[in-house]
């Protein structure tokens, strides 16, 4: 990464941080076409992209980003949120299962849970 690309990556965290996805996304372009195969990278976009709703888009960083690092929990919990927002629960939950086991933050156990009870809840209509 270039200082300018490096610079753009630090504007992009603060905007998102800042709760501004879609200011976030436009500084990180230039970013993604310079160092897209970089997991951070992927990683801040599928947050971006998660936070403005696209949630396709969202879902495809993601995985990007566990084609490259299967030990992401965070990408593994980012996706599993992602699936479960697009009502894929059962995908949703194999992704929250392996996130908590690997990170068994009580965020995780708890987006595993909701995720669980909403199964379950199907499952008896």
């Amino acid at each position: 990464m270039t200082d300018s690309t490096f610079e753009a990556f630090r504007r992009a965290e603060a905007l998102l941080a800042n709760r501004r996805p879609l200011e976030a996304l436009r500084e990180l372009a230039v970013v993604l076409e310079a160092a897209g195969d970089q997991p951070s990278v992927q990683l801040l976009a599928g947050r971006a992209y998660l936070g403005s709703a696209q949630l396709k888009r969202a879902e495809e960083a993601f995985r990007k980003v566990l084609e490259l690092d299967p030990s992401d929990y965070y990408a593994r919990f980012a996706l599993g949120r992602t699936l479960q927002r697009q009502s894929r629960l059962p995908e949703a939950l194999a992704q929250l299962r392996m996130a908590a086991a690997m990170n068994p933050t009580p965020e995780y156990q708890e987006a595993l849970g909701e995720v669980s009870a909403r199964l379950a809840v199907e499952r008896d209509r």
